[in-house]
């Protein structure tokens, strides 16, 4: 991963602050995009000490504000004209229904739609690479999920796990679009299941709520740096260079949903999410 640009979000703790640790220890250079300053300073700390290198940088994007990521998109521009991998890991679960500044339901505005517009923001930096990577964290949450096309942001029957699958399916669905939109040139598009992670996901930070459970829980389940593994394979190795389009875990090759294949339904969602990030390629 020398001389290699690396962008990780969500990389102030969990998977993707393992993700942004392990691929610094390997030699790439390391864009961590962090909401909270407090804690993203923190996490580079550790990633600094942790990995023994100090090609680690903090920039700040908010993936539930449109605004927050162009302006994101824009820093990583001067500072970065060539991104070599993009790790979309960010995301958010919710027990009740939020919203992001911009008024998506936050699960389906952060996992999905921030991604989405921050992807195609950096796609020129991408292509730019000898061989560039995008790389999306989903679930195997998708499983159950569906695109709610009559309500996608729940404002009736907003449910936790709902929405949750809901947004890891659109996940899957936007890698589909995507590679397919990047065939016959040299950026790949994957995604993956990190596994069943001990982190502080899904503990709600100002009241503490879960994190008793999450805590016990966590005996059970991976660590981040296991949770990381495959997304540092999909970054890293030479095995998946020419690989795009495809669903991992375990770092090999998963069967997915009937509906994460739908290829109608990936179309869709990539109409739909254009029109509500405002983009237009």
């Amino acid at each position: 991963m020398k001389e290699k640009t690396v962008v990780v979000t969500g990389a102030n703790s969990g998977v993707g602050l393992a993700t942004a640790t392990e691929l610094a220890r390997r030699g790439a250079t390391v864009v961590m995009a962090c909401r909270s300053a407090s804690r993203g300073e923190q996490a580079l700390k550790e990633a600094r000490q942790h990995s023994g290198s100090d090609k680690l940088e903090l920039m700040l994007c908010d993936l539930g504000s449109l605004e927050s990521i162009r302006n994101f998109a824009r820093e990583l521009q001067g500072r970065h004209p060539v991104v070599e991998v993009l790790v979309n890991n960010a995301g958010v679960i919710t027990v009740k229904r939020e919203t992001t500044r911009d008024g998506f339901e936050s699960q389906l505005g952060v996992n999905h739609l921030g991604h989405f517009l921050l992807t195609n923001l950096l796609l020129e930096q991408l292509r730019r690479a000898p061989q560039g990577r995008i790389i999306n964290v989903s679930s195997g949450a998708h499983k159950v999920g569906s695109i709610h096309w009559e309500d996608p942001h729940l404002t009736r029957n907003f449910g936790v796990w709902r929405a949750y699958s809901q947004s890891k399916l659109a996940n899957i669905l936007f890698t589909k679009a995507l590679a397919e939109r990047l065939r016959g040139t040299a950026v790949t598009a994957n995604c993956l299941h990190p596994g069943a992670v001990g982190s502080n996901f899904g503990v709600d930070r100002r009241t503490g709520f879960g994190r008793s459970v999450m805590a016990f829980l966590g005996h059970f389940f991976l660590t981040p740096e296991q949770g990381a593994e495959t997304s540092v394979y999909l970054a890293a190795s030479d095995e998946v260079a020419s690989v795009s389009g495809e669903y991992f875990y375990r770092k090999k090759r998963a069967p997915v949903s009937k509906k994460a294949q739908d290829r109608e339904s990936a179309e869709r969602l990539w109409a739909w999410s254009e029109k509500e990030v405002g983009w237009a390629a």
